[in-house]
C-alpha cells in the first residue's frame, strides 16, 4: 500500500490560506521562479515531461494530460490561433478542491496556464469559473492583475519572449458547463450543451480554433513537476497512477477537509490522518462515494482499505473521479440519499438528448417510490434496465453519471429497498384491517 507524503512533497503548500494568496506571497513560496528558464526546454519537451511524469487529468476522466497536449496542432493555420481552456467551474456535488486553489493559490494556475499554453503553442488561456464562487472570483481576477502588473502575463510573458493572456469568464451556475464541449459552447455565448464529438475541440473548439480544456488542478501542478522534475511526480503513488492529489473528504467524518496526499493511499490511512477517522468510529460506516456524487458508491467493507486512485476504485465497481470523498454512516437514509442526487441530475440535465432529458426524470420519481416503499418489487428491475438505457446513450456523461448512483444502490443495497416495499405493504395491510 502506498504511503502519506511527506509535507516536502505537497505542491499545494498554502492550500488553507494560512499565508498570503497575492503575487509576493506566492513568490516567496517560490511561483514564477524562473519561469522563462521552464519555458527555454521547448514546447515538444515540455508536453515530453509531462507525459514521463505519468499526470492523468485531475477533473474526472483521468485521461493522461501530455498525451491531450499532444493533440494541438504544431502550426496554427491563418486566422486559427490555438486556445487553452480552463476548467474552474467546479460543480460536481462533494466537490471543493479547486475553489481552494483559486481563493488562497491562484498564481500557481496562472503560472501553470502560461506553460501549459506555451507547450501547446496556444495564443491565451480562457479560466471559466463557476458562477456562485464569489470570492474565488474576485481573488482570481485580482492575481490576474497582479500578474500582468509584473510582467508575467501579455507581451513577453514572464521575459520569454512568448505573448500570452489570460481571461476570466464568469459562468452562471449551470452544472453541464462542466462539460468540455458545453463549456466551450458557454463561453461562445451560446447555450451550454454537449457538441457531438468527432470534431474534437484539438481540431474544431472555442471559435472554431483548435482548444484544449483542462481541469484547474491538472494545470496548477504542471510547474512543480517540471521543477522537480517528472521522475520525482512520477515516483509517488503507483504505476499509472502517479503524483499527488487534492482529496475533498466530506459527510460522516470528525474533520471534514480537502488534503494533498499520494495517489494510491488507503482509503483508512487518508481518513484516520487527516479527516479524524469516521464518527461513530469504523464499525458505524455504512457506505463512501470515493468520487463525486456521480460515482457509484462502495459498502464499508469493500472501501476501507481500498487504494485512493483511478485502478483502486476501479476495481470495487467504482471510480476516483474529482477524489470528492463523501462519507456516509449508518444514520443515513441510504435509499434517500441516492435519491437525492437523482434530483439533481433531473434538475441539471440540459435536455438535448431524449435518454437524459425523459430518463433522469423517470428514475427520480421511481427513486422517490422506492424511498417511500411505495413501489411494487419488480420496479427495482425495470428501474436498473432503464439506468442501463441510459448510460451509454447520451452526447455527453451526464446520462452515466444519473445511472450509475442508482446501479451502485441496487447493487449493493438491494435488501433494504426490498425491505421498505415489504414494510409499506405491511402498514397498508394492518390499516385496512
Amino acid at each position: 500500500m502506498i504511503a502519506s507524503i511527506d509535507d516536502k512533497d505537497r505542491i499545494f503548500t498554502n492550500i488553507y490560506g494560512f499565508q498570503d494568496w497575492g503575487v509576493d506571497g506566492a513568490m516567496k513560496r517560490g511561483d514564477w521562479d524562473n519561469t522563462k528558464d521552464l519555458m527555454i526546454r521547448g514546447q515538444d519537451q515540455i508536453i515530453e515531461d509531462i507525459k514521463a511524469s505519468g499526470l492523468r487529468g485531475r477533473g474526472g476522466a483521468g485521461f493522461p494530460t501530455g498525451m491531450k497536449w499532444s493533440f494541438m496542432p504544431k502550426e496554427s493555420k491563418p486566422g486559427k490561433p490555438s486556445f487553452l481552456l480552463i476548467n474552474a467551474d467546479e460543480s460536481e456535488p462533494g466537490s471543493c478542491k479547486d475553489r481552494e486553489i483559486l481563493r488562497h493559490d491562484p498564481h500557481k494556475l496562472l503560472e501553470g496556464a502560461l506553460i501549459a499554453g506555451f507547450a501547446m503553442r496556444a495564443r491565451a488561456a480562457y479560466i471559466y469559473i463557476r458562477g456562485e464562487f464569489i470570492r474565488e472570483a474576485e481573488n482570481l481576477f485580482a492575481a490576474v492583475a497582479q500578474a500582468y502588473d509584473k510582467g508575467l502575463l501579455g507581451k513577453n510573458a514572464a521575459g520569454s519572449g512568448y505573448d500570452f493572456d489570460v481571461f476570466v469568464h464568469r459562468g452562471a451556475g449551470a452544472y453541464i458547463c462542466g462539460e468540455e464541449t458545453a463549456q466551450i459552447e458557454s463561453l461562445e455565448g451560446k447555450k451550454g450543451q454537449p457538441r457531438l464529438k468527432p470534431p474534437f475541440p484539438a481540431g474544431v473548439g472555442l471559435f472554431g480554433c483548435p482548444t484544449t480544456v483542462n481541469n484547474v488542478e491538472s494545470i496548477a501542478v504542471v510547474p512543480t513537476i517540471l521543477r522537480r522534475g517528472p521522475s520525482w511526480f512520477a515516483g509517488i503513488g503507483r504505476d499509472k497512477n502517479q503524483g499527488t492529489k487534492l482529496f475533498q473528504i466530506s459527510g460522516h467524518v470528525n474533520n471534514p477537509t480537502v488534503v494533498e496526499e499520494a495517489m494510491g493511499i488507503s482509503f483508512r490511512e487518508l481518513v484516520d490522518k487527516h479527516a479524524g477517522g469516521i464518527r461513530g468510529g469504523w464499525d458505524n460506516l455504512l457506505a463512501v462515494i470515493p468520487g463525486g456524487s456521480s460515482v457509484p458508491l462502495v459498502p464499508a467493507a469493500q472501501i476501507i482499505d481500498a487504494p485512493m486512485d483511478f485502478d483502486g476504485l476501479r476495481e470495487v465497481g467504482s471510480g476516483l473521479g474529482t477524489a470528492a470523498i463523501i462519507v456516509m454512516d449508518k444514520s443515513t437514509d441510504i435509499v434517500r440519499a441516492i435519491s437525492r442526487i437523482s434530483y439533481f441530475y433531473k434538475h441539471e440535465s440540459c435536455g438535448q438528448c431524449t435518454p437524459c432529458r425523459e430518463g433522469t426524470g423517470w428514475m427520480w420519481r421511481v427513486m422517490e417510490r422506492l424511498r417511500t416503499g411505495e413501489a411494487e418489487m419488480h420496479e427495482i428491475d425495470m428501474l436498473h434496465e432503464v439506468t442501463k438505457q441510459v448510460e451509454g446513450h447520451t452526447i455527453c456523461a451526464l446520462g452515466d453519471a444519473a445511472a450509475w448512483p442508482i446501479q451502485g444502490l441496487i447493487k449493493h443495497f438491494r435488501p433494504e429497498i426490498e425491505r421498505r416495499i415489504s414494510d409499506f405493504r405491511s402498514d397498508m395491510a394492518v390499516a385496512a384491517e
